[in-house]
């Protein structure tokens, strides 16, 4: 499996670019919001990627960051969307977007992408809006999720431990205060979002994030 592609950008199309690395080329597809954000051709690039392998096909999908690839990844799960079609949602709305509107049950958002009908963006909805707070808690935790650790010297050695180690537990405050970005991030009001994750962490003081994010969800959807 390709996880990671970087090297030179050699050729951009209109939903693909061409990689160079160390002198083999890659033709990886991307989003509309990807390739904006791509530099010149000649610049250095550098992508996740999610290798698509059918009979008769192999293509590789591009991703500037790790909670985008997660997205995509789910996308294509539901029946009915194909690679294409995900990455047209992830054009139209980007990785948070795609969060924001199953979060809140908006297939209307997912239905303005390019091929997406209205029955197809309420099962993307319908499927994953159980699954969105657990994405939007990954999302919250830029460090580990958004892959902005240091890259390593190429002549680094990696030391593999004998037995795996536990990671330290996280504070209480940590969950909470993920949860409530995340919700701030949806639209929410900092007032709302904190009112509803604290009664939520009230409730379950050892919720972690995405279990906060869905309870707090649940209290602040519109009564009636």
């Amino acid at each position: 499996m390709i996880g990671k592609i970087s090297g030179r950008l050699d050729y951009r199309g209109p939903d693909h670019v061409l990689i160079d690395v160390r002198g083999v080329g890659y033709i990886v597809h991307v989003s509309d919001r990807t390739l904006a954000q791509l530099p010149a051709v000649g610049g250095a690039v550098a992508l996740y990627t999610e290798l698509l392998v059918r009979e008769d096909l192999m293509q590789l999908f591009g991703f500037p960051t790790l909670l985008e690839k997660e997205w995509h990844r789910l996308l294509v799960g539901v029946q009915g969307v194909g690679a294409k079609a995900a990455m047209a949602i992830l054009s139209t709305l980007g990785a948070d977007g795609v969060g924001r509107a199953i979060a809140l049950g908006d297939w209307n958002a997912v239905k303005a992408a390019p091929g997406v009908g209205p029955k197809l963006a309420q099962r993307v909805v319908l499927e994953l809006k159980n699954k969105a707070p657990g994405i939007m808690a990954m999302g919250a935790t830029l460090g580990a999720a958004m892959g902005t650790a240091p890259a390593l010297p190429d002549d680094t050695v990696i030391e593999t431990p004998a037995a795996p180690v536990a990671p330290a537990p996280r504070p209480p405050s940590a969950a909470t205060a993920e949860a409530l970005s995340a919700l701030t991030n949806l639209g929410y009001s900092h007032g709302d979002a904190a009112s509803a994750v604290a009664e939520a962490s009230g409730t379950d003081p050892s919720a972690e994030t995405a279990a906060l994010i869905r309870a707090a969800l649940r209290l602040l959807a519109p009564k009636g």
